[in-house]
């Protein structure tokens, strides 16, 4: 079998599973997979942007896909006059003075000869300017978090489209990843994932803890959409009339209709980044990084900069990862910081990346598809599985009872196994790097 053939086949076969999930389950649940999976996969492409073509061992995955989540509130969401009225002005004084501070401490280093004065102006400048800042930032924040707490207590966001909230992800994730890769790039390997890792948990603790910016625990709900609502579809006679002719029911048909839309721009920005991306790989900049993957002495001997390159394709699958955060935050239609965890958003994507084929934009497609259905199906599969071997044990048994409350952890087995047999039998992954 030909290489074009094969991996046609296990797209194929995913998509198989896809059609099978609809045909025995529901087409809703396969819709959702779809999505998802949609998502998954552009994660996936932004994790392979940085460790397929430069080695660079990310594992702050999480905090970029969080900001891009923050991005669709800042963007899309009215608002909040009140708070605006009764502090907003106060907390941006004080996000000024922050910066104004910052500035300040890098032009004294820069101005002043290495010594005593200038750790001392440095030293001064910090201490002095962190208690400025918070007495102009904490009575702002105050004032902006006691407006009506259960509500709001935020002050919103700019009210524009919320599709303009996915390339501003990307933007506020290229950002942090600018700031975070200055500070850490120079780093080995796995001192660099120690850092993006605890990067990732500041950004996190931040949306937690900062109440007047995303509402912190409280949630932000009702985030708009790009597509219509399923009851606006339920009550138009049109769309209930065609419906209805081909024999589906209104209430389900209204919820099919909204997955495909979201797929169909899901899939729009999948295939602009994918063509980015395999447009980037064949270019001389992919082969340029690619050289410096694999051995950066010889790299940096040919008068490339190493450290520029690598800020600069870490940057950019940071950005990726930010898009997609604001793609999944639009879908579920509330940000919910708790939500972000390092099993999910760090670990499942490397595993996407892995099995997939590191290296090919098309095996971190693959990848982030098969390993969600999985994901997402391996529980109830679990389940039934469990309960046809304990089927002979008798009821009130305890090991019957510990067997069937264990299914909820086949996800995490799973998981393990099939990274342990890819690795086994096809270390380059399903679809290997050429």
């Amino acid at each position: 079998m030909s290489e074009t053939m094969r991996n046609t086949a296990l797209f194929a076969l995913v998509a198989g599973l896809i059609v099978l999930t609809g045909l025995f389950q529901s087409w809703n649940t396969a819709l959702l997979i779809v999505n998802m999976g949609l998502i998954s996969a552009i994660m996936s492409l932004g994790v392979n942007l940085q460790w397929g073509f430069a080695g660079l061992f990310n594992v702050g995955v999480m905090g970029f896909v969080a900001l891009g989540g923050l991005a669709t509130v800042l963007v899309s969401m009215p608002p909040v006059g009140e708070a605006w009225a009764a502090g907003g002005l106060r907390v941006l004084a004080g996000l000024a003075t922050g910066a104004a501070v910052i500035v300040a401490v890098v032009l004294a280093r820069r101005t002043l000869s290495e010594g005593k004065a200038r750790a001392a102006v440095t030293l001064v400048l910090l201490v002095g300017g962190f208690f400025v800042y918070r007495a102009v930032f904490d009575p702002g924040v105050e004032a902006v978090e006691a407006v009506n707490p259960a509500g709001t207590g935020y002050l919103g966001g700019l009210g524009l489209p919320v599709l303009l909230a996915w390339p501003v992800g990307g933007l506020l994730a290229a950002g942090a990843a600018w700031i975070i890769g200055k500070a850490a790039l120079g780093l080995r390997s796995d001192y660099l994932a120690i850092a993006t890792l605890g990067i990732a948990e500041i950004i996190l603790a931040v949306l937690k803890n900062e109440d007047w910016l995303s509402r912190g625990v409280k949630n932000v709900n009702g985030l708009p959409r790009p597509v219509p609502y399923e009851v606006d579809l339920q009550n138009d006679p049109g769309f209930v009339e065609t419906v209805q002719g081909l024999g589906l029911d209104p209430v389900t048909a209204s919820s099919m209709a909204i997955k495909l839309g979201y797929a169909g721009l899901f899939a729009v920005v999948l295939g602009l980044i994918l063509l980015a991306a395999q447009l980037a790989l064949n270019s001389p900049w992919g082969r340029m990084m690619r050289a410096i993957r694999d051995n950066e002495t010889a790299a940096e001997a040919m008068g490339k900069n190493v450290t520029r390159r690598h800020l600069q394709v870490f940057i950019l699958g940071s950005a990726v990862c930010g898009i997609a955060g604001a793609m999944m935050t639009t879908l579920d239609g509330q940000l919910i910081p708790t939500s972000y965890q390092p099993l999910r958003f760090t670990f499942l994507i490397w595993v996407m990346v892995i099995v997939g084929g590191s290296g090919n934009n098309f095996g971190a497609v693959l990848g982030g598809f098969l390993i969600w259905f999985l994901w997402v199906q391996v529980e109830p599969m679990g389940l039934w599985l469990m309960q046809t071997v304990t089927a002979p044990l008798a009821e009130g048994s305890a090991l019957k009872e510990h067997l069937l409350d264990s299914a909820a952890h086949m996800r995490l087995l799973t998981m393990g196994l099939i990274l342990l047999l890819v690795l086994r039998f096809s270390p380059r992954g399903l679809i290997p790097e050429k």
